[in-house]
């Protein structure tokens, strides 16, 4: 039986594309345990995500959310079906609408938020002052105008959803490709004391790990190619 010698450059290639393909495979598993997609219909968080996205959501447990977040949820009292919002109060809470400027104010802090759509400050006509019951939420839409949030449910329970019914905090946006990337977490409400935006997990180097893994595969493998056919040359 006749052996062949690996050259250097063939041992190579082989570490490459190896290492590569556990880096892209392993990527895709991990993404596939902690994370689900969620597709979004609606305008009610433009700009911050976009009708027709596919957004990539953490499951969270709602005690764990803060200030800031974007969650989804799902809350019979506003139709029992997944909805996306941003978490304005937690419980504890005094939220208003609205200051001299048109801010929502969070305890009689104001806050700036330049996530909101444009001419989108104004959070209500008529203005209102709850207080966030314990084991609540209170969620606004990024797109004031048109969201149909807490504002719009205030006759029961402030407008508030209770934690349990959060499922998942959005942490990215996989659809479509041109928007495609991370959701970064805001610090627009950290002036308030208490429970800020919460630090996100780790898509980021799981979708680094998928791209760069399949980078390298491709790219191991036509470097094999194009030596092969340079030392074939050489022969010839």
């Amino acid at each position: 039986m006749s052996v062949r010698r690996l050259r250097p450059g063939g041992l190579l290639q082989g570490l490459g594309i190896a290492i590569g393909l556990i880096a892209m495979l392993g990527g895709f598993a991990v993404l596939a345990i902690q994370y689900r997609p969620y597709s979004v219909p609606t305008d009610s968080m433009q700009p911050t995500v976009q009708p027709g996205d596919t957004l990539l959501a953490h499951p969270v447990k709602g005690s764990a959310v803060g200030r800031g977040d974007i969650v989804i949820f799902n809350d019979p009292v506003w139709g029992n079906t997944d909805e996306v919002k941003r978490v304005i109060g937690v419980g504890g809470d005094k939220v208003a609408c609205c200051d001299s400027k048109g801010r929502t104010t969070v305890d009689g802090i104001p806050l700036t938020e330049p996530y909101l759509a444009p001419g989108g400050m104004l959070t209500s006509a008529t203005g209102f002052s709850v207080t966030v019951p314990a084991g609540r939420l209170f969620l606004m839409g990024d797109n004031r105008a048109v969201s149909l949030d807490s504002r719009s449910h205030l006759d029961v329970l402030d407008g508030t959803v209770p934690d349990s019914a959060v499922v998942a905090r959005v942490e990215g946006r996989v659809w479509p490709l041109g928007r495609a990337g991370t959701i970064a977490r805001t610090s627009a409400l950290d002036a308030v004391p208490g429970p800020d935006a919460t630090a996100h997990g780790p898509l980021a180097a799981l979708v680094c790990a998928v791209v760069g893994g399949a980078a390298l595969v491709l790219l191991t493998a036509a470097v094999g190619t194009v030596g092969g056919r340079l030392r074939k040359l050489r022969r010839q």
